[in-house]
């Protein structure tokens, strides 16, 4: 196995002395989904989680962190973001606002630090498992720690 090259998220974790896995996975498949990379590591489905960016109607950017199998329900999002309503931010201006692309999406180490929320019903599980920064790279970490990392919030944001 090569060796594992760290990312700006995993370098933010070190700084902060938080204890994370980071694993490494290959595939040449522009379509690779969640359960396929956790299956791949030999890690629990359930813990995978993606992060989305939507924006306000006044151009204020929020990252949410959802379980890979569930859909962002935009007015929950909004409610949580305190907006009246907001929308997805398109996939062509990720780069541009947070560093990242589409498939490499970490809630850590973004350009600049966005009001961020992850579903409550990820509390129960413990951990998450989030992209660690580049396609081919998943952070497994503590609930408790990525929401201090991020100064993140726990809310209600899924389609039920």
């Amino acid at each position: 196995m090569a060796k594992q090259t760290k990312t700006n998220a995993m370098r933010i974790l070190d700084r902060s002395k938080v204890e994370y896995s980071a694993f490494q996975y290959f595939t040449d498949d522009e379509n690779t989904d969640g359960t396929l990379v956790a299956r791949m590591n030999k890690r629990d489905v359930n813990l995978v989680h993606k992060t989305l960016v939507a924006k306000s109607q006044k151009g204020e950017l929020y990252v949410f962190i959802i379980p890979i199998d569930c859909e962002l329900d935009l007015k929950k999002a909004a409610l949580a973001a305190g907006e009246k309503k907001i929308e997805m931010l398109p996939h062509k201006d990720l780069l541009k606002y947070t560093g990242y692309i589409k498939g490499g999406c970490s809630p850590l180490g973004m350009k600049k630090q966005y009001p961020t929320f992850l579903e409550i019903t990820s509390e129960q599980q413990g951990k998450v498992i989030v992209s660690g920064g580049k396609k081919g790279q998943i952070i497994e970490i503590e609930i408790k720690h990525l929401l201090s990392a991020v100064k993140g919030h726990l809310k209600d944001l899924i389609k039920v």
